[in-house]
């Protein structure tokens, strides 16, 4: 969820779904939901209002690219991890990365 919040994907002011509906939808217990939600909500992501339900905070432009750039790095840990089982060589991945952010036009 931080991602859709960084990424602009969840607008401020928008519910999310309630605990209830959540855990059924992922088929994971109520207390893991409760649990994600109190820690977005203490990293200043969501509110959650007593009685109407958890939505999304206006964050903060800079929080907003805290988060993004964190993510980015994830992703390149991930990638790095599934290269490595691939055995590709860091000239190799490089090329494919290149390959991938400028594709050649025809």
């Amino acid at each position: 969820m931080k991602v859709a919040i960084a990424s602009g994907e969840l607008a401020p002011g928008e519910g999310l779904p309630s605990v209830r509906q959540l855990a059924s939808r992922l088929r994971i217990n109520p207390a893991t939901v409760v649990q994600a939600y109190r820690g977005l909500e203490e990293e200043g992501f969501v509110e959650v209002r007593q009685g109407a339900g958890t939505f999304v905070k206006e964050v903060a432009d800079q929080r907003r690219d805290v988060e993004r750039s964190r993510q980015a790095s994830l992703l390149i840990r991930r990638m790095l991890a599934e290269a490595g089982r691939l055995r590709l060589a860091t000239p190799e991945l490089r090329a494919a990365f290149d390959r991938e952010i400028r594709p050649e036009t025809a």
